[in-house]
């Protein structure tokens, strides 16, 4: 049987972790990234070879609706169903939100965000129609208590929670579920602003002693996927007990 998934930031860290782990379930990909096409192209190929996998790939700005809407339109075209939506495209805003620009604000709102609608408003009709499906939003656990100098970012991935939740009773009654994780701090290259001893400080808070590593949180979309349909509107924390 056929399974197929859209993955938005495939490129490189959690995004190309997750696809990598759905590649070698047999998933047949569409995979989106911003600006890094080349390295997309490759890993397509890649995953072409090792998993005898159909991939696709879309280069475009996720935060504009007239790229991704007709982009997740083609690739739901030619993957012929879509059964997974991994929504995992998203940048981070450091800075006092004071000295915050207007388009610094609409660029994180719009691309952690705003993107969610754009792809969800672009499949789930598909996956309604069929009665079955997943959606999975990658959000942050920042999303749920709030950091300084984040006040954006936050705000964008506590609107996905609080999107995950609203959406999820939406489409319950048609068989789609609809969950968020919550992820802590990932080894990607969003944290590679941070030195050695930054980093070293910062594991020390987390209670397991350590960043996550992207491979667990493609683990954490595989066990979604594989849950029970009664599984909806769940936040799901992977954080190492930091929150």
């Amino acid at each position: 049987m056929k399974h197929t998934a859209i993955i938005t930031g495939a490129s490189r860290g959690i995004g190309k972790a997750i696809a990598k782990r759905l590649a070698m379930e047999g998933y047949h990909l569409a995979l989106f990234c911003h600006n890094n096409i080349d390295l997309l192209n490759e890993f397509a190929e890649e995953l072409r070879q090792e998993c005898k996998v159909e991939v696709y790939t879309y280069q475009g700005d996720i935060s504009d609706y007239g790229f991704t809407i007709p982009a997740c339109e083609d690739a739901l075209a030619k993957l012929g169903q879509v059964d997974v939506l991994i929504n995992n495209a998203g940048i981070a805003h450091i800075g006092l939100l004071t000295d915050m620009t207007i388009d610094d604000w609409d660029n994180v709102i719009n691309t952690n965000l705003s993107s969610v609608f754009y792809t969800s408003k672009a499949v789930a009709p598909s996956m309604v129609s069929r009665r079955t499906g997943n959606i999975i939003n990658i959000s942050s656990m920042w999303g749920t208590v709030g950091a300084s100098c984040e006040v954006a970012y936050s705000a964008s991935k506590g609107g996905v929670n609080s999107f995950t939740k609203a959406f999820a009773k939406e489409l319950a009654p048609n068989g789609v579920a609809v969950n968020a994780i919550t992820c802590g701090v990932v080894d990607t290259d969003m944290n590679g602003q941070l030195s050695e001893d930054e980093k070293a400080e910062l594991a020390e808070e987390i209670p397991v002693g350590r960043f996550c590593d992207p491979s667990e949180i493609a683990e954490t979309v595989l066990s979604i996927i594989n849950a029970p349909s009664y599984m909806t509107g769940q936040i799901i924390g992977v954080d190492g007990g930091y929150i």
